[in-house]
């Protein structure tokens, strides 16, 4: 008599996560496989579906509040270096000015290339216009998981008290319906936050790239007493007087 093999307890999911969201521990943005299973019991199943999607709701906005945090940490340094910079530099000059600290005007010089460089690399790396968008996708995200969970709660409610029109089939396509439509939206906002960082990259780029390369002028030679065997034209852009010829002698 063969041994069955025992029923093993579902354990933790592979990527660290618990069902719950404050035992998120986010990592990349990917797509997640598609549940599937018995639509034996309907009720059942659209449960198990709208589990999935609110988990997955959890986990986007769970990695846009992690992703905050180092960003808005180098924003703050950043930003305090460079508004301390911009106090030394203007301060160390007009104290060497009024004797108080001899020789402090190239310190202070240096303090604000600094304060320039960390406002520079600020914008380069998009560190603070990084963690506000990031702060508003997952703000958008909670809000639109709150209207799903009372749209779901509606929907649950009119099943317990009776579909006052349609069939049971009807009310189950209903709530795919609502399902899918809030995945889309959370979808939208995570495009939409990607666009952004794709624009402002490329225009932090291009802007830092045209600093850079500053526009070469042609040195002017001032006028000499003789330029050629022509003489340049006047100024005002009023005709030279030709000289006066003399008339020929009648012979």
């Amino acid at each position: 008599m063969g041994q069955q093999p025992e029923m093993q307890p579902e354990g933790p999911p592979q990527d660290g996560r618990d069902e719950g969201a404050a035992g998120l521990r986010p990592g990349d943005l990917t797509g997640r496989m598609f549940p599937h299973g018995d639509w034996g019991e309907p009720a059942v199943r659209l449960d198990e579906l709208y589990r999935w999607v609110e988990q997955g709701a959890l986990e986007t906005a769970a990695w846009y509040l992690a992703d905050r945090g180092w960003k808005r940490r180098g924003a703050r340094i950043l930003r305090g270096a460079a508004a301390g910079g911009a106090v030394i530099g203007a301060a160390l000059p007009l104290l060497d000015l009024a004797g108080l600290l001899r020789g402090a005007s190239p310190w202070g010089y240096l303090a604000l290339l600094i304060a320039v460089s960390c406002v520079a690399v600020d914008r380069s790396f998009g560190l603070t216009s990084g963690w506000m968008r990031d702060v508003a996708t997952a703000q958008a995200v909670q809000r639109r998981l709150q209207i799903l969970q009372f749209d779901w709660a509606s929907e649950s409610v009119r099943e317990v008290l009776g579909p006052a029109e349609g069939t049971a089939g009807e009310a189950a396509e209903r709530c795919l319906g609502v399902l899918r439509r809030f995945s889309e939206d959370v979808t939208d906002l995570v495009r939409t936050e990607t666009a952004d960082w794709m624009i402002e990259f490329r225009t932090s780029s291009t802007s830092l790239a045209l600093q850079t390369t500053a526009p070469t002028v042609p040195r002017q030679e001032p006028p000499g007493p003789h330029q050629g065997r022509f003489s340049p034209p006047p100024v005002n852009g009023t005709r030279p007087n030709m000289p006066r010829q003399r008339p020929p002698e009648p012979r």
